[in-house]
């Protein structure tokens, strides 16, 4: 019986290029999950789109002099763009803002506030907030930045001087923008001063024991540094969060009261709404009917999985599933039940992710520098965009996986990336794919040749092989993506080490039987391997099936281990599968 599935891509921010650690965050691993899945035969709704809303394109547009519509118009084609170019398959890509996407995406917003408000989750507060009295505005979160207030786990002080008003990228944090050292605005650069507006507040200290129930209930293999984070925060306590904004660019607050006049709904409240919206818009285009998102967002049997960087734990592990409790149950319904979660209440209402899935950040190291933080504003990254226009997407993919911060951070260096291109991408695996091609095209046609007599050293390779679906599955539905392609490498070094002891090249000359048995078990191995690396490497793993001459219906996950018959014929000779790089290659791409 096939499982359904309903995987989440974080979504960009639509006001600038992507580059390797947002990639490496989460778009790549959702993307691998997400292949494994339609391999493996399961029911899956692969959903991401441009997060178009709030400070940060404003912001932006106004340093490009230009507005948010043309802003996140533009970053959303390029990012989807970009995206294609690596073989990420998203099967919709929205955008909260964008004109196909913004009617409904207000509106299942709307529908979300209204729901918790009428729970009665929201409390309406006047407090005091900070406004840039030059701009004549008030400063919503990222609208401030200045020193962190907060403590590192080690007791000693964050300090990072350009924390912003709604997070620290350092600590990782939340910040209230009021309680930000030395604070200034990041519109004129002015000292702010403090006024009073109305705005209304998630009480999520009252969800506490629920989120704990939850996590107690959900999170046993979720990721440390998810588990960690969360319930670090849920033992500090939860503070109340206003969910709306003193905005014009967003999501309207949808309620009948003066003053929510001019007021949007909080950037984090909406995007991930546009989950559910992006659902609603893909369920229009293929089932006919937008409601249909009901049969993922609101379907017991379905598992929903949001991939994410590690600055947007606090929202999908904290935020997020407090707003799902909050369209479930009233407040009087919480405080009957003590605060204690026990699960969703079934069909008809959303359910809560089944894995929140984050990988740490992805530094960076240049030639001759300090390893350091990717950083838009400096520059210091490199840009999907232009690696694109020179290299190959396969390699890259490999190295962000191979090398992915899944349990804490790493970083990318130019050195290693052409290393690890040439001594393993280059020397182990396509360099097997490609040993024996001559051979069978010569000596045999190009024809899988029958196995005479198989020894051990060949029944041992292919069980050895045969075992890796099941094996390589387990490792991608507890989201060890590094470890899974390992194995899959692994199983390469184990094949040219095979090839290297019976080295057909030789035997070709006086054992022909022998140098059949040889090729049939190199094809089958390659067989195998093949279907294993195309949710990694979904280019080569193309080169590979047709070279193979293997229909899709067979290039699935069940059927990886199915023999190739003696006597099939093969397609052409692959393509090279993976170019030989230098790192004076990059001078030419502005990367360093």
């Amino acid at each position: 019986m096939n499982r359904k599935f309903l995987v989440t891509a974080a979504l960009p921010y639509s006001n600038g290029r992507l580059h390797v650690g947002h990639v490496a965050g989460a778009y790549l691993p959702a993307d691998i999950f997400a292949r494994y899945l339609r391999s493996n035969g399961d029911d899956v709704r692969f959903i991401c789109g441009s997060d178009d809303n709030g400070v940060a394109i404003e912001i932006s547009s106004r340093k490009e002099n230009t507005t948010p519509a043309e802003l996140s118009a533009r970053y959303n084609a390029r990012q989807s763009a970009d995206f294609d170019g690596l073989g990420i398959r998203f099967d919709i890509f929205g955008g909260t803002h964008q004109p196909a996407f913004v009617e409904t995406h207000n509106r299942i917003s709307q529908d979300f506030f209204k729901t918790i408000h009428a729970n009665g989750h929201f409390v309406k507060r006047t407090t005091d907030q900070l406004y840039d009295a030059q701009a004549a505005k008030f400063l919503p979160d990222r609208y401030v930045s200045g020193r962190c207030y907060h403590k590192l786990p080690n007791g000693l002080p964050c300090n990072n001087p350009t924390a912003l008003g709604d997070q620290c990228e350092q600590c990782g944090n939340s910040i209230d923008a009021l309680k930000l050292i030395d604070p200034v605005s990041t519109i004129t650069g002015s000292r702010p001063e403090t006024r009073t507006t109305t705005h209304w507040y998630l009480q999520l200290d009252k969800f506490q024991g629920m989120l704990a129930d939850w996590f107690s209930l959900t999170s046993l293999d979720w990721r440390p540094i998810v588990t960690n984070f969360s319930l670090g925060s849920i033992k500090s306590g939860l503070p109340e969060r206003a969910m709306t904004r003193d905005l014009t660019w967003g999501v309207p607050v949808p309620l009948d009261d003066p003053d929510a006049a001019g007021k949007v709904l909080y950037v984090w409240f909406d995007a991930p709404i546009g989950y559910v919206s992006f659902t609603a818009e893909l369920c229009k285009q293929r089932d006919g009917d937008p409601e249909k998102y009901k049969d993922w967002w609101q379907n017991p049997d379905c598992k929903i999985v949001h991939f994410i960087g590690e600055d947007n734990i606090v929202f999908h592990a904290l935020i997020w599933p407090a707003m799902l409790m909050g369209t479930q149950f009233s407040a009087e319904e919480m405080q009957k039940r003590g605060s204690i979660y026990t699960g969703p209440k079934g069909a008809g209402h959303f359910q809560l992710p089944y894995n929140v899935v984050a990988n740490a950040f992805l530094n960076i190291r240049f030639p001759g520098k300090e390893e350091e933080k990717i950083s838009k504003s400096r520059g210091t990254a490199v840009w999907i965009e232009d690696y694109l226009r020179s290299f190959d997407p396969d390699p890259l993919r490999y190295y962000l996986t191979i090398n992915a911060p899944e349990a804490q951070r790493t970083s990318w260096s130019f050195d290693d990336f052409v290393e690890r291109n040439n001594s393993e991408l280059i020397a182990t695996l396509g360099n097997f794919v490609n040993r024996w091609q001559k051979i069978v095209t010569d000596d045999f046609a190009r024809k899988v040749p029958a196995a005479t007599n198989p020894e051990t050293l060949e029944t041992d390779l292919l069980a050895k092989i045969h075992k890796l679906p099941v094996e390589v599955a387990a490792d991608l539905e507890a989201a060890r993506f590094k470890a899974g392609l390992g194995r899959i490498m692994e199983a390469f070094r184990e094949c040219n080490r095979y090839i290297d002891t019976r080295a057909p090249w030789t035997s070709r000359k006086t054992d022909m039987a022998r140098t059949a048995t040889t090729i049939h078990t190199c094809i089958q191995a390659v067989r195998t391997l093949g279907v294993l690396l195309e949710p990694f490497l979904p280019f080569a793993a193309e080169k590979i099936r047709a070279s193979l001459n293997v229909t899709q219906n067979a290039w699935t996950w069940p059927r990886a281990t199915e023999p190739l018959p003696d006597g099939h014929s093969l397609g052409p000779i692959p393509e090279v599968l993976f170019k030989k790089l230098d790192p004076k290659d990059f001078a030419l791409t502005g990367q360093q």
